[in-house]
């Protein structure tokens, strides 16, 4: 059994880590990709998951070509997954639990997200996750977004904590490439993507599920 050092905040991702919502989204881009004319592969899909608005758009560019729609695909799956998102959205397994018990051991909590402001607030609203973090950092308060280290140091910065005394909780290369480059402790738990060579070299621990990590966390 995995040991987590001690740490002072916990600091999660959102699609994938906290939020169940990547295979939603992952079945939208194919759907409006086919819409539009253009046929999406896993490999393509794979290389999104957890890159920023301008990541994608170029990763689409460069696997199809200047003719792709970005604006207009990137609206249509905005769209879809309001839709979508009308009922709730579903939250990954031991995410509440694992937040409780941040917070009965005074752990201040927040989300680090490379999506935009207005896609954050109304998918961890309709998650039922809104009120439980301390502050929510997205693609509209940051210059450079993952695999940047800056939004999870944005997120230590305005919680006061040193990064080197924070966990971050995250499902995707870029997300833990961003992590792992603020100082913070990683823990990287697979959703769609799994970790390569690469991440694998940077000795972060890879967990199962939140789960575990609240297992690891608090283990009495």
């Amino acid at each position: 059994m995995i040991q987590l050092a001690p740490f002072q905040a916990a600091i999660f991702d959102m699609d994938g880590t906290l939020l169940d919502t990547e295979a939603v989204f992952k079945t939208i881009v194919f759907e409006v990709c086919t819409d539009l004319g253009f046929e999406m592969t896993d490999d393509v899909h794979r290389s999104m998951v957890g890159g920023s608005h301008e990541r994608t758009n170029q990763l689409l560019l460069e696997a199809y070509g200047v003719s792709f729609p970005y604006a207009l695909f990137d609206e249509k799956c905005r769209v879809s997954m309001r839709e979508r998102s009308h009922g709730g959205v579903p939250v990954k397994p031991g995410v509440h639990d694992f937040i409780a018990a941040l917070h009965a051991n005074n752990i201040p909590t927040a989300v680090a997200t490379s999506s935009r402001n207005p896609h954050a607030q109304h998918h961890l609203s309709a998650a039922g996750l809104l009120d439980l973090f301390e502050t929510i950092v997205t693609r509209d308060d940051v210059t450079h977004p993952k695999p940047h280290p800056e939004p999870y140091l944005t997120a230590a910065s305005r919680l006061k904590i040193d990064p080197a005394n924070c966990l971050a909780l995250e499902d995707s290369l870029a997300g833990v490439h961003a992590a792992h480059a603020a100082g913070m402790q990683t823990v990287m738990v697979p959703d769609l993507v799994h970790p390569n060579d690469e991440v694998l070299a940077l000795g972060i621990s890879v967990m199962e599920s939140l789960v575990h990590v609240h297992k690891a966390a608090f283990p009495h």
